[in-house]
């Protein structure tokens, strides 16, 4: 298994500074991973630094907790399109999916994939797993696929819980192969990844990939 091709190598913390950023796309072209996933502020500078590698950009749109006017993130995943990002990771208004208003969820999550795939980007879809119930997730993975997303996801790894075994499971079940599914927040070490893998997950978001590249080789 190349572990590495299917990691989003990430650094979303607020403090991250512009040297940690450099080191990350340093780090992903020496270890090949699939992307860095980064803050839309430091979308520009990973493109600028990735350029002439297979490396991709990753960014986040309403972050973390996704409760914004889908204009919000149009405008969000626009700019960082321009700016060299060639995946979206948005959080899908949580607020909106706990309320029952999947319509509007359904119509964010298809604004958001014309405009990735018109670009010939790639748009994930967090559901921020630990806030929703069973059903609400099962729904969550049916209104992205039926919206066009390409992924979907666990976490953001900034709420109450990461991804899980049992998650991946279910969001597997539900999109079948149709969708790709990303589990991330938590997975820090390879038996953790083998068992979303195992379960399902096509994409890891970690910020422990070199530690998984290592253990891997070992």
């Amino acid at each position: 298994m190349n572990i590495a091709s299917l990691i989003d190598h990430t650094l979303l913390k607020p403090e991250a500074t512009r040297a940690q950023i450099q080191k990350l796309c340093e780090e992903a072209r020496t270890y090949q991973f699939c992307s860095v996933c980064v803050n839309p502020y430091y979308v520009s500078l990973a493109a600028k630094e990735l350029k002439g590698s297979s490396v991709k950009v990753c960014t986040v749109v309403g972050f973390p907790l996704g409760c914004v006017p889908v204009e919000t993130k149009v405008a969000e995943t626009k700019l960082a399109l321009e700016q060299g990002a060639s995946e979206i990771d948005m959080v899908m208004n949580i607020a909106a999916a706990k309320s029952g208003e999947w319509n509007t969820i359904e119509r964010e999550i298809q604004a958001l994939a014309e405009l990735c795939h018109k670009d010939g980007a790639i748009l994930k879809v967090i559901l921020e797993n630990c806030l929703l119930t069973d059903e609400e997730k099962v729904t969550a993975c049916q209104t992205a696929w039926r919206a066009g997303a390409d992924f979907v996801k666990t976490s953001t790894g900034f709420s109450t819980g990461g991804a899980t075994v049992n998650d991946v499971t279910l969001m597997r079940k539900t999109v079948g192969q149709n969708l790709g599914v990303k589990a991330s927040g938590g997975v820090k070490d390879m038996a953790t990844a083998r068992a979303m893998i195992a379960a399902g997950a096509t994409r890891i978001g970690t910020s422990s990939g070199i530690q998984l590249v290592k253990e891997a080789n070992t």
